[in-house]
């Protein structure tokens, strides 16, 4: 009762002057986050203030993470309207949201995306298993007797013989990407789980303390970590928790380097060290096959098919995310997202899929647009 005694009070004053909002040139939607989902957004926001009486929807590139706090701050004319995710929001930003006021949350799920693991044309097309992510990326990763240490690596042909004798140089995005974070779970969590000990810590239940701890004491992890997520948490972790503090932590070293939220620089630096890796969307990778190629993750090439299907592992959903509580304060909200979600945008045959979207089923497009016209509202 406290909690939406407040949000009610937040809403109140955040929009305190919304009547005068258009005075104050906050007449059209304001959209941030993910650089992945941005070039899709800005197509619908370009057609949307040419097709519609609205103004066309500003739109921001600050990282899934990035946007996902500033949505989450508050409600009110200064705060954004909708935020772009390359991921879908975890359950601690969805509780700051409803923490700062943003207690209607609608998910709109747009399509799917690759990441691809890409390299110069100038170069072989690389062909690469999750494992040998996980061994070249990985913070820490299991010596020769399963205990975790730091990631020793300096060439691809220390991790596989079969891999070239090159430097381990990999080109990605910062942690507040919603790209970065879905490398860390697919690729390095993926590859983590060809690990026996890894896999095994991963599948305990938060009842089997003894059986977490004695996984972590063979694989060399301190106790205290167990410890330190009981007292942030206030709860005991499950074993995937564990898991993840060691699986989805990419090494500081110098063999990842971070580039920032601009895949054109990526592509620059591709084109400049032809034994260099990048990594970004696979729809950025459609836009400059001339320039760059996807490397074959477990015998899988990226490719419209092969992420549709789920058959190239490293896929995950796009998706963004309305406040309902601007929606009718802000002129054009639920009428961008109706356009965003429509059959001639998002449909097999829609503009979307022609920029590099992987469409939605037929079944999920139908449900998409019901969310979207009774403004659903996400509950976790």
């Amino acid at each position: 009762m406290i909690k939406q005694l407040l949000g009610a009070m937040a809403l109140a004053v955040g929009f305190s002057g919304v009547a005068n909002v258009q005075a104050q040139g906050r007449d059209s939607v304001s959209i941030v986050g993910s650089s992945t989902v941005y070039p899709f957004a800005t197509v619908v926001a370009e057609r949307f203030g040419r097709s519609t009486s609205f103004k066309a929807p500003k739109i921001e590139s600050t990282g899934s993470g990035g946007g996902l706090k500033l949505f989450c701050k508050g409600v009110g004319a200064g705060t954004p309207d909708i935020t772009n995710s390359s991921r879908r929001i975890k359950k601690s930003e969805y509780d700051d949201c409803q923490s700062n006021g943003v207690t209607d949350v609608i998910e709109v799920l747009i399509g799917y995306d690759g990441i691809a693991i890409a390299n110069s044309r100038r170069a072989p097309q690389l062909a690469i298993s999750l494992k040998d992510l996980y061994l070249a990326l990985a913070k820490d990763i299991p010596d020769a007797d399963g205990q975790l240490i730091p990631n020793p690596h300096q060439s691809w042909n220390d991790i596989n013989p079969a891999l070239p004798a090159t430097k381990i140089e990999v080109m990605g995005p910062p942690p507040t990407s919603g790209t970065r974070d879905a490398f860390a779970e697919l690729a390095l969590g993926g590859g983590a789980k060809s690990i026996p000990a890894l896999k095994t810590l991963s599948g305990f239940d938060s009842s089997q303390e003894q059986e977490i701890k004695s996984a972590m004491e063979q694989l060399g992890i301190p106790v205290s970590v167990y410890q330190a997520y009981v007292e942030s948490k206030g709860k005991k972790p499950k074993g995937k928790d564990i898991f993840k503090t060691v699986a989805y932590s990419v090494r500081e070293d110098g063999a990842y380097i971070e580039a920032g939220e601009n895949d054109n620089l990526i592509v620059q630096k591709l084109e400049a060290n032809p034994n260099a890796l990048g990594i970004f969307g696979f729809s950025f990778l459609d836009e400059n096959g001339d320039k760059v190629q996807g490397s074959v993750i477990d015998g899988v090439e990226p490719s419209f098919d092969t992420i549709a299907d789920g058959d190239y592992p490293v896929s995950r959903p796009l998706y963004f995310y309305i406040k309902s509580a601007h929606v009718g304060r802000i002129p054009g909200i639920q009428e961008y997202a109706m356009e965003f979600a429509s059959a001639k945008a998002m449909s097999e045959d829609g503009y979307l899929p022609e920029k590099g979207l992987i469409p939605l089923s037929q079944e999920e497009l139908a449900q998409v647009q019901a969310d979207v016209k009774s403004l659903k509202r996400l509950e976790m």
